[in-house]
């Protein structure tokens, strides 16, 4: 038997809540957070929050973006 066979083993009685942790923590190792874009990615969040808070821009409904290019 593999070693994956052995942890999947191990795991598999897990709850689903603690099965979605251990593949969140696998995929952060495969692909760890930069934490500068991380901070980018905060602030460019916060200045559109901001934006539509203040009114400088119109939003469109999910509703009329999935008719208008279901044509």
């Amino acid at each position: 038997m593999s070693v994956v066979e052995e942890i999947f083993l191990e795991v598999s009685p897990l709850k689903s809540h603690d099965k979605l942790q251990l593949v969140e923590k696998i995929l952060t190792s495969l692909n760890p957070v930069d934490k500068n874009i991380e901070a980018i990615w905060g602030d460019e969040v916060e200045a559109r929050l901001d934006a539509y808070d203040k009114g400088m821009f119109s939003t469109v409904s999910a509703k009329d973006v999935f008719e208008k290019y279901q044509k």
